[in-house]
Order: structure tokens, then sequence, then C-alpha cells
């Protein structure tokens, strides 16, 4: 689990882009002033956004997919992984019990962890 990149509802496109270039970052969850997640916008977004030639000065909030797909931090990594699988999503933000962020699951770390797993036990059946 990694730190998720945030933005907030009203900045525009192009900042949070930046940012997700900034930070490496696939996504950026959208949150609110209590720190909880509003939405999430991903480089599949991106691609969306600007074939339809929406202008990079809109704000995120209108372009972000609403109520994101999310995991609890006590979950087990295999109910993260069937959300993700579930719901076709790369990217998966991770809340507490009061529903604040606390963190994101991507692809890449799943891709991590099959790669650890399988150098430690061999072929993955």
């Amino acid at each position: 689990m990694r730190k998720p990149v945030t933005a907030r509802p009203d900045e525009t496109i192009e900042a949070a882009v930046k940012r997700m270039y900034e930070n490496d970052s696939s996504s950026i969850v959208v949150v609110d002033d209590t720190g909880k997640p509003l939405g999430i916008f991903t480089e599949k977004d991106l691609v969306r956004i600007v074939a339809k030639g929406i202008p990079p000065s809109t704000k995120i909030e209108e372009v972000m997919t609403p109520r994101p797909v999310t995991a609890r931090e006590d979950d087990y990594l295999a109910v993260a992984l069937q959300r993700m699988l579930e719901y076709r999503i790369r990217n998966l933000p991770v809340v507490d019990r009061e529903g604040n962020l606390v963190g994101l699951i991507t692809a890449r770390d799943v891709t991590k962890v099959l790669k650890l797993y399988k150098e430690e036990v061999g072929e993955i059946e």
C-alpha cells in the first residue's frame, strides 16, 4: 500500500495531472475537507477527457469517477484484490473505519507482491 496522491474537488484537471506526474502516480484521489474520498481520477480518465476535448481548466470534480470503490485498512489483501478484479479497476483507495483515506493499492503493488511470492515460493499456478 502506498501513500495516495490527493486533490481538492475544486482543483483543475491541469493541477491534478501535474501532481500525478510529479508523484509518478497513475491516479489521484479527490477528498473532502475531512479526508474522505469523494472520487478518483485516473490515467484512463485523462485519456477520455483529452479525446473529448475537455479543457484542462475544468474542475476535477466534474470529470472524476464519484464514490470510488474502496477497501478498508483491516481487509485481507484477497478482499482488496477481489474488488479490483470485480470492478475492473487498477487503483483502489484504502480507508480507515471512519472512512478517511489512508492509502492506495495499485495494480503495480499487486504485481510486486506476486513477483515476491514467486521468488519465495516458486511458480504461481
